[in-house]
């Protein structure tokens, strides 16, 4: 199911290459809602430009960081002053998942990177009791609802775009300069599979071609 023509696909690209926006980033917020004032120890697995980590390190007592990419990770660590209680870290975040027991984890735009039932697995194992696990994930457009969620976020990503760089031109931000890739797993896939490992976690479609899932270990 097609909702734009390849013309219209590659003029939207154009328009969000001139006025670029994190997506991700724009969750971060939400993402803060889920968990509590105050926590011993958070994961961010996934990291990036460090933009969550440091946030989650105004609440946390300390904050691990890994990526993959030693590039994106060598920028979060130059982006990070000294005093923050942040470790960043290059690690595969399966073979070398740092052990825990973590009050938070968080994974943004990074699970369909990696195995998904085994990522969940991690982090279930690696999740103090009364823990919270926030994801941001993406998942593949296969539904009516997909679509159509689709469609309508298409004028309002170019409305975010405009009014996040104020009419101008800008550069892309460093938190979006790490590699991407498509996600396999559709939504009803990523429900299944994830109501499987973490019984009751709770998912929802997002706006900006996101899902959420939220999870607390009991």
């Amino acid at each position: 199911m097609k909702i734009l023509s390849p013309r219209v696909l590659r003029a939207l690209e154009r328009f969000n290459s001139t006025y670029p926006w994190d997506h991700n980033a724009h969750y971060h917020r939400w993402i803060l809602r889920q968990l509590p004032r105050r926590f011993h120890r958070a994961l961010d697995v996934g990291s990036g430009s460090g933009d969550l980590a440091r946030l989650l390190a105004e609440r946390a007592d300390a904050v691990k960081a890994v990526d993959s990419d030693p590039v994106i990770t060598a920028q979060a660590q130059k982006l990070t002053p000294t005093a923050f209680p942040v470790t960043f870290t290059v690690a595969d975040a399966i073979a070398d998942f740092p052990a825990g027991p973590y009050d938070v984890i968080t994974c943004v735009a990074t699970i369909h990177h990696l195995p998904f039932a085994q990522a969940l697995a991690r982090f279930h194992r690696h999740l103090a009791p009364g823990g919270t696990l926030v994801i941001v994930g993406l998942s593949r457009a296969q539904t009516p609802s997909d679509h159509l969620l689709g469609a309508v976020a298409i004028p309002a990503n170019a409305a975010m775009g405009w009014l996040k760089n104020k009419g101008r031109p800008s550069l892309r931000p460093v938190s979006m300069t790490a590699p991407t890739r498509s996600a396999d797993m559709t939504f009803n896939d990523i429900v299944r599979e994830a109501r499987g490992v973490l019984p009751g976690a709770r998912l929802r479609r997002r706006l900006f071609w996101r899902y959420t899932l939220v999870w607390n270990q009991p």
